[in-house]
């Protein structure tokens, strides 16, 4: 980003194709030899976008502020993976990764974020706060809840932020890490700077949610569903998704702290909102932008607007372990449900670093 940025039916997981085990399976086209398989040759895919449309029935557990809704596959005892979603999006972005992972014996979380989905705040007075050590925390709460020592972070959009500031500042939950987009978390004094005019354009939504108008536009159903069908549409101009793919996640859109936490979110980012003065030496620690040391891999999606073109050259410094980058052709910025088998192979490579 710039400057910043199958379980089978039997597991009780989606409709559509059993997956075929990981083994084997290659990133197309990969980026390095990082890429390839146990016995150090790759193989053509066989499994892809789509091959899923839900999960078994999604689970509740009380962590930190909030009750927090998740879908779980994969053996109980097995290494943890947790993945996280972004803005507008919801956890069908890992619809297809979850079973590929839980099929080579992976136990895998995936969360709702604080105002989507089947998240929910405990009590009415906790204020709708959405700064970005605010949603690590939570992610963090939800170990604890699960007992869940150290897991493996893979995410996108608000959850690369979130793992990356996991990884930097609680390095002991993270065993590794995967993140589209490199490194993500958000300078407020570099973020006070005027971007290129191009990157300006892409972040467009980001400006009109700084206005009434754009907040008026969240609180409305019918036109938040536009406004981030329309997010899809652009941001991912290759991806072939059908309708009812987009009424799967805009369904967690009607959260009733959805609004509150996407429009607090940007307006954060901006300095246009405060946060909270809990939270205040996390963000101090994460001004001063710290390096990750856990192994990771770091994702580029060729067609996503916020992908930075000179690949990792901004953010390589930024991780100081075991490390990979790759970039994903023809790909946009919802990586994981647009090409699952990449994000499930990058998140095996890096346990094996």
């Amino acid at each position: 980003m710039i400057n910043r940025r199958t379980f089978s039916k039997a597991m009780g997981l989606g409709t559509g194709t059993a997956a075929a085990s990981l083994t084997g399976l290659a990133v197309s086209p990969p980026a390095s030899a990082a890429a390839q398989d146990v016995a150090g040759t790759s193989a053509a895919p066989t499994a892809g976008p789509g091959s899923h449309t839900s999960f078994a029935a999604l689970k509740q557990v009380r962590a930190g502020l909030l009750n927090v809704g998740y879908a779980e596959a994969g053996p109980a005892h097995g290494p943890v993976v947790i993945c996280l979603h972004g803005w507008p999006y919801d956890i069908h972005s890992f619809v297809d990764v979850a079973p590929l992972l839980a099929a080579e014996g992976y136990r895998v979380i995936v969360p709702h974020l604080r105002g989507h989905g089947t998240t929910r705040f405990l009590s009415a007075r906790t204020f709708r706060n959405a700064q970005q050590s605010a949603v690590a925390l939570d992610v963090i709460a939800l170990m604890d809840a699960l007992k869940i020592e150290k897991a493996v972070l893979a995410g996108f959009d608000w959850g690369a932020r979130t793992a990356d500031i996991i990884a930097a500042l609680r390095p002991e939950r993270c065993k590794a890490l995967v993140s589209v987009g490199g490194y993500l978390v958000t300078n407020l004094a570099m973020n006070l700077e005027p971007l290129p005019p191009a990157a300006e354009h892409a972040w467009w939504y980001q400006y009109y949610f700084a206005t009434e108008r754009g907040r008026k536009a969240m609180t409305d159903p019918m036109k938040r569903r536009d406004l981030n069908r329309l997010v899809w549409d652009t941001v991912s101009p290759t991806w072939d998704f059908d309708d009812a793919t987009f009424e799967r996640t805009a369904a967690s859109f009607e959260n009733p702290d959805y609004a509150d936490i996407v429009i607090h979110n940007y307006r954060w980012r901006l300095s246009l909102a405060d946060g909270e003065r809990r939270y205040d030496r996390f963000e101090k620690q994460l001004a001063a932008r710290p390096v990750i040391e856990v192994p990771a891999i770091t994702l580029d999606a060729e067609l996503d607007p916020f992908t930075a073109p000179d690949g990792d050259a901004s953010y390589r410094d930024r991780f100081a372990g075991a490390y990979d980058h790759r970039t994903l052709k023809g790909i946009g910025h919802n990586l994981p449900q647009e090409a699952p088998v990449a994000f499930a192979r990058a998140v095996m490579d890096v346990d094996r670093f």
